[in-house]
């Protein structure tokens, strides 16, 4: 081990895990309790935590947002501060990602780089816990005096959240002295009594909630209630977009589905699932789960996406699904991810591990260029022009969906990308009183304590996704019986899992084996993992006519720099009688062209652009989360058939 990195990784098992909810069916895994060993995911940490955590700090310092924690402490604000005003919660990410990675490596460099950025913050801290760069300070406007436009209880939601990582990762020091002064600060100025309003971005009730658990104080989750159930009472007044907009619509009890800003209404339920498990509020708890299943099944995208307006960032009516102008922003698909991970540990339900597969791999992996310097802001299923190359030092406009850019004016999506992938293993299991239910596959090593207080342990061994092969092996003597659960993914029908010299067929859902298992066991789980064709329900008019092909959990698409010469992706049509094939580690599909004609009117009576040609052509479908890695190109998930 180099000087440079020391083994500091929490050893309590109620550290290190972004949310500890008091109760539930499930408790998720800390950083000390799995450790990812090689594959997919892991390669995205180490370039998560080698390049992206620095790139990240780098365009903030240049473009000025950490220094505007400087200017409020040395009283030299100006009316021209930098970056937008919500330019603090993305300081505050990138603290909870370096806290993340400390936790998950001991790396003392990113322990340093913490240090240093944490003290810049809480030297801003005004003295009754208020702390925000845009509002408040010499010609700046008065505090709360925007609560729908001014972000100011979103940033501290994000300071708070920075704050647990810290705490669940080290322990005590000056930033979780300052998020609790924060908190305080919050409860006191919106408590009973108090601002009887909400912040149009909704966040602060996260952060209330998990600060809340991980320090012991009631008064934060408590806080965090009041704020959800002030939501849908017109508190926020009118809005362009309506006030769903704001989440200020509806109630969030009485809601039947996700409307409005994405992202919104993902960090909001993702909170309402938090305070209904502290609160033991079945009554909420069953309203976001109503809500996660009615989006799931019509305001959904193939790749998890969510959210199909650019306009309001938001969601669609039921249907309303459009693959080139899907929006699918990166941060909802995290939103996303959160809001299922909190329902998954509540309740156990298979479904909400399944969108989380589908999500990390079609959203969140997507974003990410490979060298962790460039990002997708917007997620489209369908480029029709190839985007202009993207210098590495250009900022780029926020819903950018062509090419990966390496910042953005409102950089949110990098920051939840950085915390979010130095955590990724911790939603890959999670135990109960006497099992382990494996939710993720990757290459990793898992040593936890079961909720009856014994030991187990297991190596898990596969090449996911390239291979559906995933072996686990037995490393530690645990008496008596317990239960090892394997996710078998919603699309893996004729799954088989090996225990011993027995072969069972697994079908989608939990499967379980209940013994006493002994050091050396070997239980084999083989998923088929040959590509398929997924027809869209006939209620999405944006791809009637149109098939896509998965391959495990991946989303596939074409590509116009695979097309033969001369041949456009406007000119393809899919023939589906000929099943998807792999050669050379390419799915292949068989496509027939199109002649095109460029006449004045674009429309026949006849059926002229029917795919009369009898050549077939195989056409090379690459990985979702892979497309514009080799430059611009056209790009379509969605392919028109025969």
């Amino acid at each position: 081990m180099s000087t440079t990195q020391q083994a500091v990784r929490p050893t309590d098992p109620t550290g290190g895990r972004p949310v500890v909810p008091s109760t539930g069916v499930l408790r998720p895994l800390g950083l000390s309790e799995i450790a990812l060993t090689g594959g997919f995911w892991l390669c995205r940490q180490r370039t998560n935590a080698q390049a992206t955590l620095a790139h990240c700090q780098m365009w903030m310092e240049r473009l000025g947002w950490v220094a505007n924690f400087d200017r409020v402490a040395d009283a030299t604000t100006r009316p021209d501060r930098p970056g937008l005003v919500f330019s603090d919660s993305e300081i505050y990410k990138l603290l909870e990602a370096m806290a993340w990675e400390f936790g998950r490596t001991g790396d003392l460099r990113v322990d340093a780089a913490f240090r240093a950025l944490s003290e810049r913050v809480v030297r801003a801290q005004d003295a009754d816990g208020y702390l925000n760069t845009s509002f408040g300070h010499g010609g700046q406007a008065p505090r709360y005096c925007d609560l729908a436009g001014g972000h100011e209880l979103y940033c501290a939601g994000h300071l708070l959240q920075a704050a647990v990582a810290r705490l669940r990762t080290y322990g005590v020091d000056e930033l979780v002295e300052a998020a609790r002064r924060s908190a305080d600060h919050v409860c006191d100025t919106f408590g009973a009594g108090g601002i009887a309003s909400v912040c149009g971005h909704p966040e602060i009730e996260l952060g209330l909630v998990e600060l809340g658990r991980a320090l012991g104080e009631q008064r934060y989750v408590d806080q965090a209630l009041l704020f959800v159930d002030r939501r849908g009472h017109g508190t926020l007044g009118d809005h362009a977009f309506g006030r769903e907009y704001y989440q200020d619509d509806v109630p969030v009890r009485d809601a039947d589905a996700w409307r409005g800003h994405a992202v919104r209404a993902l960090y909001l339920s993702a909170a309402a699932v938090d305070v209904a498990v502290e609160r033991k509020d079945q009554v909420l708890l069953e309203a976001i789960a109503r809500q996660w299943a009615n989006t799931v099944a019509r305001r959904t995208y193939l790749t998890g996406g969510m959210g199909s307006h650019h306009q309001d960032e938001g969601f669609g009516r039921d249907w309303v699904l459009p693959a080139d102008r899907a929006y699918c922003e990166t941060c909802a698909g995290v939103g996303s991810v959160m809001v299922s991970w909190r329902l998954f540990l509540a309740t156990g339900d298979v479904r909400y591990a399944d969108l989380i597969e589908r999500t990390f791999f079609n959203i969140v992996a997507t974003s990410v260029r490979e060298d962790g310097r460039a990002f997708f802001y917007a997620n489209t299923l369908h480029q029709r022009v190839p985007g202009p190359a993207v210098t590495d030092d250009e900022v780029s406009p926020r819903a950018s969906s062509s090419m990966r850019a390496p910042w953005f004016d409102v950089s949110c999506c990098p920051t939840n990308l950085a915390r979010t992938m130095a955590t990724w293993h911790t939603y890959a299991a999670a135990i109960d009183r006497t099992g382990l239910s494996i939710c993720q596959y990757a290459a990793a090593t898992v040593r936890t304590t079961l909720q009856d207080g014994r030991e187990i342990g297991l190596d898990i061994q596969t090449n996911y996704p390239r291979s559906g092969l995933v072996t686990v092996h037995i490393t530690r003597p645990t008496p008596g019986p317990w239960t090892l659960r394997l996710r078998i993914p919603e699309w893996a029908e004729g799954a088989v899992v090996q225990d011993g010299g027995q072969r069972t067929l697994a079908h989608p859902g939990f499967f379980q084996l209940e013994r006493a298992f002994a050091v050396g066991d070997q239980i084999t789980l083989d998923l088929p993992m040959a590509p398929r064709f997924t027809n869209p329900s006939p209620h999405v008019d944006a791809v009637r006519g149109c098939v896509a092909v998965e391959r495990g959990p991946e989303v596939l698409c074409l590509e116009s720099v695979d097309l033969p010469a001369g041949v456009s992706l406007d000119e393809i049509r899919i023939d589906t009688s000929i099943p998807p094939s792999e050669h050379h580690g390419r799915v292949l599909v068989a496509g027939r062209r199109v002649e095109v004609r460029e006449d004045a009117w674009p429309y026949s009576s006849g059926d002229e652009w029917s795919a009369d040609s009898q050549q077939v052509v195989d056409l090379p479908l690459t990985p979702y989360h892979a497309w514009a890695d080799r430059g611009p190109s056209r790009m379509r998930v969605w392919l028109p058939t025969v």
